[in-house]
């Protein structure tokens, strides 16, 4: 008869066991910590939220009616607009590096220029006052709404106000790496 108190042997089929285990976990483990980090991601670093001052050549009030004129964020430090709202690629919160401060019908609003369709850069067409995609063909009128498809949504406004000065403007924004 076996001594009760004697220490148990591991058997191949025990070392088998956990050998499987450790490989089974291993490989979950591995799988599961990318889907984790893309759920879950770390806060950016190095960014700050506030308003970006903008100085333009023509003073707010001197902007004639029914033209548009493009603006860029600043590149030092790096910087982006945040939109306000959106619809189609644009959502709120997204960020854009440019955008055309409008004014019709005597009022003035500032647009991303981003096209809601698929986010592609937009342009100023002085003709016939539209914005103009080049990738897929939409048109916006002044007011951002939709001329013409594929875009289904308005272009994507910019939180502002008028600076110091007539020749600034802040609008919302997000400073990257300061």
């Amino acid at each position: 008869m076996a001594d009760a108190a004697a220490p148990k042997l591991v058997t191949r089929r025990t070392f088998l066991g956990w050998w499987m285990a450790s490989l089974l976990t291993a490989t979950v483990v591995a799988g599961l910590a990318p889907i984790l980090v893309y759920l879950w991601p770390a806060p950016p670093k190095g960014q700050k939220r506030g308003p970006i001052k903008i100085s333009l050549t023509t003073p707010l009030d001197q902007i004639p009616d029914g033209s548009a004129t493009q603006i860029l964020s600043p590149t030092s430090p790096n910087s982006a607009f945040v939109m306000a709202d959106g619809g189609g690629d644009n959502a709120a919160g997204d960020l854009a590096f440019g955008a055309f401060i409008v004014k019709s019908q005597g009022k003035i609003a500032v647009f991303a220029q981003n096209c809601s369709h698929l986010g592609c850069s937009i342009g100023f067409n002085r003709d016939a006052r539209t914005f103009d995609c080049p990738c897929h063909g939409s048109r916006f009128n002044l007011d951002g709404t939709v001329l013409h498809g594929p875009a289904a949504n308005p272009l994507s406004h910019l939180t502002w106000q008028q600076g110091s000065s007539p020749t600034e403007l802040q609008i919302d924004g997000i400073i990257l790496g300061f």
